[in-house]
Formats: C-alpha cells, structure tokens, sequence
C-alpha cells in the first residue's frame, strides 16, 4: 500500500479526483504517524517533490493534515530538517528541484506557521547558498511567519516576549536580504514586504525603516526591483496608519501642539512619566482596519480631516503614544515627499513597467495629497508621445482618473487650470491627450458647453486668465472636431481681440489659433457674417498693445490666420506689410514705402535714430508672411494638381459612358505619345517655382518683400549696430534666417554673414536661433550647404549649453 499510494501520486489525473487526492493524502499521514514509517515516508514523500511539480501543493496539504488529524507534527518536522541538511550546491545543479522545494516550503509554512517558526533554524545557512531559488522560498517563509505564527496573544508576558523578538529578527532578516546579490531575491522581499503590509503586520518601529529600504530600490540596475519597490510603495500609501493625509505641514502642526501638550503634563505630574507601557511602541502593531480606500479623499472633507486629528487626550501615556506616531508619520511624510525627484527621473525610464508604476504610485501620492506629487504628474504628459501602446494607456488613464469628473463644470475647470499652468512642451501633450479623448467621447459634450461658460463669463468669477485657458481647451477639442468651434464664432471675434485682449496679452493669440481650427463650413459662415475679424487681426499685428514678448506669439498665429481665412491673403498681407513699415519708418519723416526701402543705402546712424523695437516687429511681419506665403503657394499647387486629378477622372468616366473602349483607350494613346498631361505639369511647376522666386525677388525686378531683401542683409552685416541692440539682432536674423529658406539666390549669397554671426555672436539666443536655422536650410538646400559641413560641427564645441544641444539635434 505504501509504495501503491507513492504511485498513484505520480499520476497527474488521479490528483483531479477530490475524494482520491483527500485519501492518498490520509494516508501518507497514517503510515507516518501511526505506523512510524518517517523516514521511509520523508524519502518518498522529498523525491515526489523534486520530481513532480503538480504534487508540490497536494503533499503540502497532506502533511499539514497530518499534523491536525493526529496531533503529530513529526513528518514536517522530519521534512525540513531534510531540506536543511540537503547541501545547498545540490539546489544550484537541480533548478527544477529547487522550485519545487520552495514552493512546499511556502506551502508549508503556510499550513503550519508555528511549526516552521520552531523549526526555521535548520533552513537559515541556506540563505549563504548559491541558489536564488531557494533564498526566494526562504523570504516567503519568513513573510508566511510574520503574518500569522505570532497573532496568538495566549501566555504569560516571558512568552510574549520571545514571540516578539523572533519575529523581530525574522523581519531583520528580510530588511537585510534586500540587498541580496541576486535581483530575483530583491525583487521577492520587496513583494513579502508588500504582502505584509496588506496583512497589517508590520509595526511602526519598522514602518519607516522598510520606506526608507523601497525608496533606496527605486535606483536599483535591475528592472524588476524597481517595478516591486514602486509597488511596495504604493502599497506602504494605501495602508499607511497615518491618516488619509500625509501632508508635512499638517503632521508638523499637530506635532507641536502635543509636544507642547506632553511637555506640560510631564510638568504637572513627573511620576507618571516613569510609568512604562507593557508593549513598546515600536513592537506594537498598527492596526489598519481603516486603511483608505481608493477612493478616498474628497476635497470638501480636508478641513474635517484636519480637525479630526486634534484630539483631545489627557492620559499621558496616550499623549506619549500620538506623540511617537505622529513623529514617524512625519518621516513617513517626508520620506515619500524626498522620492518626487526620482520619480520624475523614472517617467523618463526606458523601461515601460517603470513608467507605468511610477504613474500609479504619482496617482497614489496625489490622493494622499503628498507635496509635489501634482507637479510630478504633470511631467507625465509629454509620455503621451511615446511610442509604446502601454505607457501611452498608462497615461491617458491618469489622465481621465484625474482630471475628468462627474461634474462637467469641475471637468472643465480642472482642465483649465491644467491648461494655465502647463509649458509650452506640455501643452502640446495636452493638445494630443484632449482631441484623443474628445474623440473617443471621454470629454462630454457637457464638459464642453461648460467651458464655453467659462470663456463667455457666463459663471460668477470668471478670470481673463480662465477664459483664455477655456479657448485654448476648446481648441484643442476643435483639432479632432472642428464643429465645436462653430456655435461660437461671434463670441470668439468679439471677446478675443476685444478689450480683454489687454488684460490678458496671450487670449488675443489663443483667437487667432481659434479660427485657423475652425471648419470650411465655419469659415465661410464666419466671412459672411463678421466684418471685423480681418481689422481685428491687422489691429494686432500692427498696433502696439500688446507686450513685446507675447506680440511675437500673437502676430505668428495672426498672420497664419490671414492666410487660412482670406480669399486673397496676399493682398491683404501686401497691406499689413505697408501699414508695418509707415509705422516703422514715420519717425524719420518718410511718407512711403519707396522712400522707406531705400534705407539700404543710408549709413548706420542713419539707422539707430528708428525704434530697435519697432524696427525689429517690421522685420518679423515681412519674414512671417513671405514664410506664410510660401506654404500658401504650396497649397496651392496641391489643390490645383488634386483638381486636376478630380477633372480627369470624371472626363475619363463621361468618356466611357459615351464612346466604346477601343476608341476611348485608343484617344489616351494618342495624348500620351503627344506628352499632353506631361506639358500640364510642367506648366503648373514652372508657375510655381516662379511664384516662389518673386517672394524674394533677389535676381530679378523686386516687388514689395523682395526690397527688404538687400536692406535686411546689410542691417546683418552691421555687427557693431546689432549689439547695441540685441532684441534688433535676434530679430534681424531671425528674419534673415526665414528669406534664406524661401529662395537658393538669397541663401547662397548670405551663407557667409550667416556662419560669422553663429560663431562670433555675443548673445546665446542668436547663436542657438541660426544653429536651428541651419537645420532646416540643410534639409532644404542641402548642396549649398555641404561645403559649409564642418562649420556645423563646430556648434558642438560652443561654450553655451543650449546651443551645443540645438546642434546635436540638428546633425542628428
């Protein structure tokens, strides 16, 4: 029977079978116990193990079941003694054996903590051995032993005592084994740990010691270690017996006031402070029946929270006691406070569960309401761009969590705020998270009613600054739905360049953006109706109003407005360009554009009498709009070459319907020997490139730009002038940079004040502007370029960071 039960264990299908598992397993324990065959059953019992992994669990049952049938632990106990003298180099030459050990043994311990917990001695060399496996199964005994061998309070207080400092060391033990050689191990005690705390078994003595262990991990070269101790942490949060806030400012508060507390009882009654507590508080265990949900912390209960924490208590041993805990609640605080920096660093992972934990763990901190926590999470948004599906999910799942509501209004107001305080970099990533969501419906359309609240001061209160960050949302939106734009046209003319325009500087540049999102239908509607909008944005390019710095930005998306809404932008554009120069030019008595660009010949003091400022505007409007008009011409052919396409294709159709296909085939025969749709062609590209040439006009008769051609490039040769004026110099070749890429003429023959300037420029600004510029006229005359190549390299030896950095992104 012995040796038929030992076989049956071998068949993987006859363990399926409930009622015959249950009885093998009866009675492998009654040969041991009751027929004292231990050895023989120990053998028999250690070879299934190592040799099959399907009766790891069922053996472990059976000997546990032995134990509590008849009372006899002396299987288990013959079991781990035989692991423990097994030579730890036979684990490292028998993996799968070794697997299969330790999973009984956590088994095991699981089944019969107090039994492993006497016998655990036998098992501790093996932590010296070579095989992580068993150094793995060792750490989830010991976890198994901390969360259930020592929850008994039965004993007198010598007893208690001991059971107290073994599972002290046992917990010492997985404090040391975090930094096994191993990664595998590591990794492993991080998740013990983390399973202790869900088992609130952890005492506040070695709450903040197993923090400070996680924190050190997150740098840990090993992947997997980083992933646990992220995980450990956001475990650590959830079950924190601290509060539901772990705000420093908060705890510091409480703190001192009883301190103060303390202090004045100690003072009124000393001999009680001699009075000690049977159980240390470092031994004692939190209990965290209350630990928070996920779904915790509403704002509106903040100030509750925070009266709920002053308590009035008078016994001084209590006092103590709160004392203590809120000291190391505050190191717990500060602690998770300290870990923002690496966090940030671990957004930029190249691993995508580092990511992906990091967020949830920057999730957790906010619910907690950890400093720093919310400007971290805003790092996240450029990761939208990744290009790994997960991190991307990880993120717009963040972001939905966190910024999405129940309440359309408070939707729209934290997606304003978010709007207010991004960067520009981040605002990007908002764009691309907030079209991606109004398209797959996670934005309502109730969300966006409400934002249009916010930006026509329908709500009470209503900032300058939110309604300009109300438009900037809806225009997001608008880039996957145009239509949104649409309800609104006359509200967006009259309230973004009205009056408010003033007050907040950059409202007047989110309009312009505004109406280059709007539709076709929106547009023609807004023509029609709106008289004003192209005064308006003529207004905002050549008027002064708004501030030097913010004007770029808003005469860039003005002129760019021109030319997607005017059916004749480059007559209209010819009219800001005049009514820019009068402006410029009026100072010194010139009534007109001829007498104005014939500053090319006029020495240098002529020049410093104009506004460097004003001089430095007009230049920017001529570079914009020739760069404008040069995508205007572009679009153009690809309208003129897509109907071209669209005529033939129905001539082509409308033949076949007519004549019969021998001749109709026999017709296009003919055209294309004669070269007909070739000429076509031809034609629209010679038109084109010509219509390009005369932007600039630098080789032939020049028009209105193309005078400010030879004027630009002397002011540029004028180093001396320039650097009385550096806002003029960034300007001037910022402009010079623009007309370079639109024709070869003018860039071929401006290349060499071009590199002088980017090497010998006193401003960082200006270098690193002509170093991008290089780039882009590299990628668009990359023959004129080529004999200027080492020049280009040299960037990467500038003195200036940031120039170094323009460069290696330019060469790469």
């Amino acid at each position: 029977m012995h040796r038929c039960t030992y076989v049956l264990f071998e068949n993987q299908n006859v363990l399926k079978d409930e009622e015959t598992r249950n009885g093998l397993c009866r009675i492998i324990g009654a040969i041991a116990t009751r027929h004292q065959k231990i050895s023989q059953t120990s053998a028999s019992v250690l070879h299934l193990i190592h040799k099959y992994d399907f009766t790891v669990a069922h053996l472990a049952e059976a000997v546990a079941a032995a134990e509590k049938k008849f009372g006899d632990g002396s299987l288990a106990i013959s079991l781990i003694r035989e692991i423990g003298r097994t030579d730890p180099k036979d684990y490292v030459r028998d993996g799968a054996g070794a697997d299969n050990v330790g999973r009984f043994l956590v088994e095991l311990a699981d089944r019969l903590p107090k039994l492993m917990s006497t016998n655990l001695g036998v098992l501790i060399p093996h932590f010296g051995g070579e095989s992580y496996k068993i150094r793995n199964s060792l750490v989830g005994v010991l976890g198994k032993l901390a969360a259930k061998a020592f929850k008994d309070v039965d004993g007198n207080n010598s007893a208690h005592s001991i059971r107290l400092r073994s599972k002290q060391a046992m917990l010492e033990i997985l404090i040391e084994r975090c930094r096994d050689v191993s990664a595998y191990t590591r990794s492993r005690v991080l998740q013990v740990w983390a399973e202790l705390c869900e088992e609130n078994a952890i005492s506040i003595g070695l709450w903040n010691e197993v923090a400070s262990v996680a924190s050190g991990r997150l740098e840990d070269k090993s992947a997997i270690v980083r992933k646990s101790a992220l995980q450990l942490l956001i475990t650590m949060l959830q079950h924190n017996p601290f509060g539901p806030q772990l705000r420093a400012t908060t705890f510091e508060a409480t703190l001192e006031k009883y301190k103060e507390k303390l202090e004045e009882k100690e003072s009124q009654s000393p001999a009680e402070g001699e009075l000690v507590n049977d159980h240390p508080l470092g031994e004692v265990t939190v209990g965290q029946d209350e630990s928070v949900s996920d779904s915790c912390l509403p704002s509106s209960q903040d100030q509750t929270d925070e009266d709920h924490m002053f308590v009035d208590i008078t016994n001084l041993e209590q006092i103590r006691a709160l004392v203590a805990s809120l000291e190391a609640g505050l190191r717990f605080t500060t602690c998770i406070t300290s870990l923002m920096p690496i966090l940030i660093q671990l957004l930029a992972s190249s691993s995508a569960t580092d990511v992906e934990n990091t967020i949830l763990l920057l999730m957790r901190c906010r619910q907690f309401q950890v400093e720093g926590s919310e400007a971290a999470l805003r790092k996240m948004l450029p990761l939208v761009f990744s290009q790994d599906k997960s991190i991307y999910e990880a993120v717009e799942s963040a972001f939905i969590a966190i910024y999405t509501k129940r309440i359309p209004t408070e939707t729209a107001k934290s997606l304003i705020n978010l709007n207010i305080d991004c960067s520009i970099g981040d605002l990007a990533a908002l764009e691309s998270l907030v079209s991606s969501l109004v398209l797959k419906g996670e934005i309502s359309s109730n969300t966006m009613s409400a934002l249009w609240d916010y930006f026509c001061f329908n709500i009470n209160g209503v900032r300058p600054v939110q309604c300009r960050g109300a438009l900037s949302i809806l225009c997001m939106a608008a880039k996957s739905s145009p239509s949104i734009l649409g309800t609104h046209l006359q509200d967006i003319v009259d309230i973004g360049f009205g009056r408010l325009a003033k007050e907040e500087p950059l409202l007047a540049r989110t309009a312009c953006l505004a109406l280059q999102r709007l539709s076709e239908e929106d547009k023609i509607k807004l023509l029609s109706t709106s008289t004003r909008v192209f005064a308006a944005l003529q207004s905002l390019v050549t008027s002064f109003s708004l501030p030097e710095k913010i004007w770029y930005g808003a005469t860039d998306k003005a002129i760019s407005a021109i030319y997607t809404l005017h059916p004749a932008p480059e007559i209209f554009a010819a009219e800001i360009a005049k009514k820019s120069l009068s402006s410029v030019f009026s100072a010194l008595g010139m009534d007109g554009v001829s007498n104005g660009v014939e500053l090319e010949t006029q020495n240098s003091s002529t020049i410093t009498e104009l506004s460097a400022m004003k001089l430095g505007r007009f230049l920017f409007v001529i570079s914009h709009i020739a760069l404008n008009h040069l995508v205007y011409i572009e679009t153009s052919v690809k309208k003129i070459h897509k109907q071209k396409q669209k005529n033939e294709k129905s001539q082509s159709t409308n033949e076949d319907s007519q004549v019969d296909g021998s001749k109709n085939s026999e017709a296009q025969d003919i055209n294309a020997e004669l070269g007909l749709g070739a000429t076509r062609d031809i034609a629209i590209e010679f038109f084109a490139e010509k219509a390009e040439r005369e932007i600039v006009s630098y080789s032939c008769e020049k028009n209105l730009l193309g005078h400010c051609g030879p004027f630009l490039s002397k002011l540029c040769r004028n180093l001396t002038l320039l650097q009385k004026f550096p806002e003029l110099h960034a300007s001037a070749m910022l402009a010079l940079c623009r007309l370079m890429i639109i024709d070869a003429e003018f860039c071929e023959a401006n290349l060499q004040i071009l590199f002088t300037v980017v090497e010998n420029a006193s401003s960082e600004i200006v270098r690193s502007n002509c170093t991008i510029a290089l780039g882009d006229l590299a990628v668009r005359f990359p023959n004129l370029l080529e004999p200027w190549t080492e020049h280009i390299y040299a960037r990467l030896s500038d003195s200036s960071a940031s120039v170094r950095k323009n460069a290696v992104l330019v060469i790469s």
